[in-house]
């Protein structure tokens, strides 16, 4: 784990700048034997489920082997995520390998929308020609989904309460037991009383959850893409913020985007007439921009105020 530093700078001229600089990284989550029991077991689980939701005639199968495929592109960007966050800024890429994990999390977003897409395309020709389903292959495989995707949670369950990534991972294992336990219910109701129209109906319903799930995740890695604020930040709350602190008469020039899915930066610049606060009150604003807005990077640029100034990016 990197830790935690400050750098400021004094230069003199004909107004005075002062740029503090905090650097803070999330912490690799420390759990790499169960991101990769779960990948590898999860992954041989998709395999199977598909390969036998093809030869029992089952969309819901392929649609459940589907969603528990999102499961192993969400467990892969999660702990590659915080063993990219590890790699130190070299001069091309000063920011280090963050922002792969905003690349990782958009293209697994468009990916699952595209097999949503397919299976969704297959469910409803189903309806039109129903075809007979083999309900008991579809019960036991769907079962052993039960038990693979709640192993999986139990992994993560004793890491759950202090890390958001581990939590998140759980939460999602969790609700594809749930899942799974839904498509075993159906394969049971089509032994019974052979209602095959069930099957495509169960695999539009889980086409939904997955599509309502994704649906978020392309919005906001789209915007991270673009350097949107992120949604965990109020970019109006951090500008009332700076504003309010002792000698700054204005804030303009204030940029806030994302390095990567779970780290913040901010670029500012704060008009203090008095001058140049000194390094401990910098520290001081930087300290709580990191605990109150979850803003690792901070780079505040101070001047007096003698000269106008207007951010580069704005029409004048």
């Amino acid at each position: 784990m990197s830790h935690d530093h400050d750098h400021k700078h004094d230069h003199k001229h004909d107004h005075k700048h002062g740029h503090g600089h905090h650097h803070h990284h999330v912490p690799a989550a420390g759990h790499g034997r169960a991101f990769a029991l779960a990948i590898g077991v999860n992954s041989l689980f998709v395999a199977i489920e598909f390969v036998y939701g093809f030869l029992a005639n089952s969309t819901a199968l392929m649609a459940d082997a589907g969603h528990n495929l999102s499961d192993v592109l969400g467990l892969v960007l999660a702990w590659g995520a915080a063993l990219l966050a590890k790699r130190a800024p070299d001069a091309r890429y000063t920011y280090g390998m963050r922002s792969t994990s905003i690349l990782a999390a958009l293209a697994n977003a468009l990916l699952l929308l595209v097999a949503c897409g397919a299976i969704a395309w297959e469910a409803v020709h189903r309806f039109t020609a129903p075809a007979p389903v083999e309900g008991f292959t579809v019960s036991v495989v769907a079962g052993i989904g039960v038990l693979i995707n709640g192993f999986s949670a139990w992994l993560f369950m004793a890491g759950s309460k202090g890390d958001l990534n581990i939590r998140g991972a759980y939460l999602h294992m969790a609700a594809d037991a749930a899942i799974s336990l839904g498509v075993v219910i159906a394969g049971l109701v089509i032994m019974a009383t052979g209602w095959s129209w069930l099957d495509p109906a169960v695999s539009l319903a889980i086409v939904l959850v997955i599509v309502l799930g994704t649906w978020s995740l392309l919005r906001e890695s789209l915007r991270l893409m673009m350097a949107a604020v992120p949604d965990s930040v109020d970019a109006v709350a951090v500008g009332r913020f700076l504003a309010q602190q002792p000698g700054v008469a204005g804030v303009h020039d204030m940029h806030i985007w994302a390095m990567s899915t779970t780290e913040t930066a901010l670029t500012a610049h704060l008009v203090m007439p008095g001058g140049y606060p000194g390094d401990r009150a910098i520290d001081e604003i930087v300290t709580r921009l990191r605990h109150d807005f979850k803003i690792g990077h901070c780079t505040l640029q101070v001047e007096e105020g003698t000269l106008q100034h207007r951010c580069a990016l704005v029409k004048h």
